[in-house]
């Protein structure tokens, strides 16, 4: 399923700090400090995208991140403020769960997780992170569980189903 964003210039995208890693190499001058952040950018409205930069300032890091991240948007089908279905997805060694909620239930994620969801656009959505907590595999399951999800609209067209079922019930 392809759902990658071709074109940023009309999309307002707001970035988010996941995680900052500070990596230092020994050399006989002394020590050199590089930093590398994880960055995630959506426009609250069905577009995310994820991205990493490095560099030996964390500012410029995180502007590298952001760059990066509008290179590989992703739409992401949002109704009523909520995921159309369950979803399971794994990178690495984290596993994330999603599930659908109703109006009022608000995210409960865990934080790199919870970055993802709220720049997507989900208000109300119940996950759940297994195995490994790293905030770059986390970022990555959540980024293919949101990819894996199927639009409402597009199964019911496909199953010749009217879009007032969809809707009404």
């Amino acid at each position: 399923m392809n759902n990658k964003v071709k074109s940023t210039n009309d999309i307002e995208l707001k970035d988010r700090l996941v995680a900052i890693n500070r990596t230092t190499k020994v050399t006989k001058g002394g020590r050199t400090f590089t930093f590398a952040a994880m960055v995630v950018v959506g426009n609250e409205d069905g577009i995310v995208g994820w991205g990493l930069g490095k560099a030996s300032e964390v500012t410029t890091a995180i502007a590298k991140g952001v760059e990066a991240a509008k290179k590989n948007l992703i739409k992401v089908p949002v109704y009523k403020g909520t995921i159309p279905h369950e979803q399971i997805a794994h990178y690495g060694g984290s596993e994330v769960f999603l599930k659908p909620a109703f109006a009022g239930t608000g995210v409960k994620a865990g934080g790199a997780m919870r970055a993802v969801l709220e720049s997507v656009g989900v208000t109300d959505v119940l996950a759940k992170s297994k195995g490994s907590s790293n905030p770059h595999n986390l970022v990555k399951a959540t980024i293919t569980a949101l990819s894996e999800l199927r639009d409402p609209i597009m199964i019911a067209q496909n199953r010749g189903v009217s879009l007032e079922k969809v809707f009404n019930g």
